[in-house]
């Protein structure tokens, strides 16, 4: 009798438990982030917070200002799952920075770790070339239109592939050409001319960072910033790199990654970029694409939400071009943050991508 009691004891609780997963589902990574962080006061989140960059800094405060409705069984189940995994992950006493930085190399990639790495352990501050990067970009932009190209360049593949795209977009046509075909040649930058270049933002913007020399550049991360640029633009410069050096224009085209590159990424990749992705902008996004990667999204979610979204699709009017654009570039970096964080992978029509 104390058995079965015990047993049924046993079930509820697992059951309870598993609802409280599920219920947790309709929230995405990011918003059980920002829950977390709305839950630990504002002292404790600011500390959290200040060890992040500006596009994770501006993500999740999207995040916390959007999430609305959330009961208090939501908050005890975010941060009961955070306290779980913290547990199933380390343990007490293990708080090593090589710890760190190993769980930060799994979670965002070696590069992005090691920076983040920097300012978590060696209490370093975000000043000279990283001040960049929290700045709007058409600030950014006229800060060094005047300066040489070889430091336009080296700004350019210093800064996240976004951002150096809406700045490459601020320049004449003619520059845009010549700094995309630089980037794409740059490998390496010595410690020295780093921190030239760090004294030059210094003069300007009254800060330094660290002079460890840093790869940056090369077809790779043209390839990145060409996939932020707009179509027409994206288009547009592409012919022109083809007329300057057609094997190295090829060469970044291949790395390049997308919309109907999405036809690569396994099922499991799909469902869940989906999970990350509002219906609406998903819509939009379909409406330019191919038959083929539209079957290939209906195949990956519910019965009755690929229905919806056949229904809307084709009770849908005209759209604007950009729009459509818009939207799929909204999925793309998406799919591009969950790739830079190991949850996805994704593939495009030359080697493995991000």
């Amino acid at each position: 009798m104390a058995e079965s009691k015990a047993l049924e004891k046993a079930g509820d609780k697992s059951a309870e438990g598993e609802k409280k997963s599920q219920e947790l589902t309709r929230f995405s990574r990011t918003e059980r982030a920002a829950i977390l962080l709305l839950s630990m006061g504002e002292e404790a989140a600011a500390q959290v917070l200040k060890h992040m960059g500006p596009k994770e800094v501006q993500r999740l405060g999207l995040a916390m200002a959007s999430v609305k409705n959330v009961e208090r069984n939501d908050v005890d189940g975010v941060v009961g799952s955070f306290l779980g995994e913290v547990e199933r992950q380390t343990g007490i006493g293990i708080g090593t920075e090589d710890y760190i930085r190993k769980t930060l190399r799994s979670a965002l990639g070696t590069d992005k770790a090691d920076a983040l790495c920097d300012r978590i352990l060696a209490g370093a501050s975000t000043k000279g070339l990283d001040t960049l990067k929290w700045m709007d970009s058409r600030a950014v932009a006229d800060l060094i239109r005047f300066e040489h190209p070889q430091i336009q360049t080296i700004v350019l593949a210093y800064l996240d592939p976004d951002q150096s795209a809406e700045i490459l977009k601020m320049f004449p046509e003619k520059v845009r050409l010549d700094l995309s075909m630089r980037i794409a040649s740059l490998e390496s930058v010595q410690p020295a001319a780093l921190q030239e270049l760090n004294f030059i933002m210094e003069r300007q913007l009254s800060g330094q960072t660290s002079s460890k020399s840093a790869s940056l550049g090369g077809t790779k991360r043209t390839a990145d910033i060409m996939n932020y640029l707009d179509g027409s633009v994206q288009s547009a410069l592409m012919e022109q790199m083809k007329d300057v050096d057609e094997e190295l224009a090829q060469r970044i085209q291949d790395l390049m990654f997308v919309f109907d590159n999405l036809m690569d990424v396994d099922d499991r990749g799909i469902q869940s970029l989906l999970r990350e992705v509002s219906t609406d902008v998903l819509l939009l996004a379909l409406k330019g694409a191919d038959e083929n990667l539209r079957e290939k999204i209906f195949k990956n979610m519910s019965k009755r939400a690929a229905e919806l979204m056949r229904e809307d699709l084709e009770s849908m009017g005209p759209v604007k071009l950009s729009d459509v654009e818009n939207a799929q570039k909204e999925v793309l970096t998406v799919a591009r943050r969950m790739a830079d964080a190991g949850e996805i992978v994704l593939g495009g029509s030359g080697e493995a991508m991000i």
